[in-house]
């Protein structure tokens, strides 16, 4: 079967590839980045990633420390710079850089790069004394300069965007939060919110479900129903998981230690699934507890609405 790659369009008309197959963080997340942490793991996962057919999309960020990971898979890659799609991260709660344009001044000195293609304020919560407006002022430089080709946030409420729409020129193209069938809204009406305003949404943790098993009656019946659409598609359950995401309008960012699961999740437009099958998983998934990996300190206080669309 021939290759297929689907792309979202943001709201600035650029495109971007409909999942990013390895993210840098998660698993590979560094407390330090020294010689002693380089993970020569990492960097043999990224040159698997981009032997792949179509547009790579990398996902990589200032706080998971792996720039020097990410940099020696692009010097041993002979792979086309337009053939690679790079998100990066501006750490807004722990202060690594003086702000979003030193840090990404950092990011691309240490990457070898004279541009991501997307960069993203981190959280909300910003610890270098600015304000979330400044920061965003700053993003939109970067965006004029064309050192990043696309802006966005991460991990923002509704209020949190309103706050960035009151002031900007130029509206985030991304807004990246958990989200998966088990938290089908990181905080309480975001995703309705980001597709009335026309924000793209990404997921992380796309996979929450299989990271955190819910061994309840509850939950069984989405368990047999991801097997069973699994047998009949002949693909993995990720695979399943992963497509119901892009169905909702989502783009998944998964990673992987497998070759396999990045070959599987980068061919992940080789099938299709039913409408009907897709409303079924978001019905069921809705039964599972909210079921939250990340920012607990800041967003459990949303887990009764967090399974509500």
């Amino acid at each position: 079967m021939a290759f297929k790659q689907e792309f979202f369009t943001l709201n600035n008309g650029n495109k971007i590839p409909a999942i990013a197959v390895i993210g840098t963080g998660t698993r590979w997340f560094k407390t330090e980045e020294t010689d002693a942490t380089f993970s020569q793991q990492l960097v043999d996962e990224l040159k698997v990633a981009l032997t792949l057919p179509g547009i790579v999309h990398i996902d990589a960020a200032e706080i998971y420390r792996t720039y020097p990971e990410v940099a020696a898979a692009l010097r041993e890659s002979n792979r086309p710079r337009d053939e690679i799609f790079i998100t990066d991260k501006y750490s807004t709660q722990l202060k690594l850089s003086d702000d979003p344009i030193a840090g990404l001044n950092i990011s691309l000195k240490t990457l070898g790069l004279d541009y991501v293609d997307l960069y993203l304020l981190h959280s909300p919560f910003i610890k270098n004394g600015s304000t979330l407006e400044e920061c965003w002022k700053q993003m939109e430089k970067l965006y004029k300069s064309g050192k990043a080709k696309n802006i966005g946030v991460s991990n923002f409420r509704v209020e949190d965007l309103e706050k960035i729409l009151k002031i900007a020129t130029i509206k985030p193209q991304i807004n990246q939060i958990e989200f998966n069938a088990a938290l089908q809204n990181q905080s309480p009406g975001i995703v309705k919110f980001c597709k009335e305003n026309n924000i793209q949404l990404e997921a992380y943790t796309p996979l929450g479900p299989f990271q955190r098993i819910q061994d309840t009656p509850e939950a069984k019946p989405f368990y047999d129903y991801i097997a069973e659409l699994s047998k009949k598609y002949n693909k993995t359950e990720a695979q399943i998981l992963l497509r119901w995401v892009t169905k909702r309008g989502i783009l998944p960012v998964t990673t992987s230690s497998k070759p396999q699961r990045l070959h599987d999740a980068q061919n992940l437009f080789s099938f299709d699934l039913e409408s009907s099958e897709v409303d079924k998983i978001t019905e069921l998934g809705l039964k599972l507890k909210a079921t939250r990996l990340y920012w607990n300190d800041q967003y459990d206080k949303y887990n009764v609405d967090s399974q509500k669309i």
